[in-house]
């Protein structure tokens, strides 16, 4: 399988990149097709940080990002005979300071196809608006995405403004995205941490009492 939309995405062709897309999902697992397209993203979000890539870029590889994901969403279901019960409910949102939605989208749309209530808040969200997120959703899990290595107090201050708030020891918290690792979720302070997709669905099964498929 070759790389053709990877390099279409990366190169801002949204009928090209599209177009393969629909032809993939005919021949190959959704999943290669989300792959690739996450695998653009992260080439974006480093031309970001070396300054090769700039905002209107990034917000034209996430409108075809989103694309794709709508293109992909009805390739994927829930196994038959699967409960229609929520496995539980997550808060997910990109910190306040990046507006990258790359992984998070991903991780969202299999989240939801795992049977979980996922409410998205978006990119660039406040610390408080997570806080108030919590105390109307009473999510089991929140998680905190990031492409950006100086959104990372953002992250810490996120987790600061839910312990503030009395509302941590109610919620397990994620962090992800390309950059973040193990440094990075013992500064921010959180539960977890994600390399992947399969991390973080793996994480939400573990503090939720589920399992993945």
């Amino acid at each position: 399988m070759t790389n053709e939309l990877r390099d279409a995405i990366v190169g801002m062709r949204e009928n090209e990149a599209l177009a393969l897309a629909k032809e993939m999902l005919s021949n190959h697992a959704p999943e290669a097709v989300l792959a690739q397209a996450q695998e653009a993203m992260v080439v974006l979000g480093d031309r970001f940080e070396r300054e090769e890539a700039f905002i209107p870029e990034l917000m034209m590889g996430g409108a075809i990002m989103k694309a794709i994901t709508n293109e992909v969403k009805p390739y994927i279901t829930r196994g038959t005979g699967e409960s229609d019960h929520s496995k539980g409910t997550i808060v997910i949102g990109t910190v306040a300071g990046d507006i990258h939605d790359i992984g998070k989208g991903i991780v969202t749309l299999l989240l939801d196809v795992e049977g979980y209530e996922v409410l998205d808040l978006g990119v660039d969200v406040p610390a408080e608006e997570f806080v108030e997120a919590i105390r109307e959703h009473n999510p089991q899990v929140v998680g905190l995405s990031a492409l950006l290595t100086d959104v990372f107090a953002s992250m810490r201050a996120t987790v600061e403004a839910i312990t503030a708030a009395g509302l941590r020891d109610q919620v397990k918290i994620m962090v992800g995205g390309n950059p973040v690792d193990e440094p990075v979720c013992v500064y921010a302070g959180a539960d977890g941490w994600g390399a992947d997709v399969t991390a973080a669905l793996k994480m939400a099964a573990a503090w939720t009492g589920g399992k993945v498929r």
